[in-house]
């Protein structure tokens, strides 16, 4: 087993638990924060972020490591929430982290920062 595979098993939960695919809100979190629309799922993100970071300036201090692992867990799964909403899964980002594989972090950045104003042109 993969952790792409880990990552489509619950894709798959993520998409099934959809207020459009019969997931209830009153029996399902994750239905409950797609009923509730992007401002409930996408706060959820953020504070999972901000959480990440605390574990992580902890982790720095000698604090337990295994509560950032937690914390980053959190993480992906809103971000995953907020992908289903959009249509997209984690698939998607893996082919994009892919994509950039091999390139350096400051080239990809100069790339990005290139189309977009490609695209601001338009």
């Amino acid at each position: 087993m993969t952790s792409n595979d880990s990552l489509a098993r619950l894709a798959a939960v993520i998409e099934s638990r959809k207020p459009a695919n019969g997931g209830d809100p009153d029996k399902s979190y994750v239905a409950r924060l797609l009923h509730k629309g992007p401002d409930a799922f996408l706060k959820k993100v953020g504070e999972e972020a901000t959480e990440v970071v605390m574990a992580a300036k902890d982790a720095e201090h000698g604090g337990d490591r295994s509560k950032l692992v937690g914390e980053v867990a959190d993480l992906w799964f809103h971000s995953m929430i907020a992908l289903a909403h959009y249509g997209l899964a984690p698939a998607d980002v893996l082919a994009e982290l892919e994509r950039r594989e091999g390139l350096s972090g400051i080239e990809e950045k100069a790339m990005r920062k290139l189309r977009a104003r490609e695209a601001g042109d338009d």
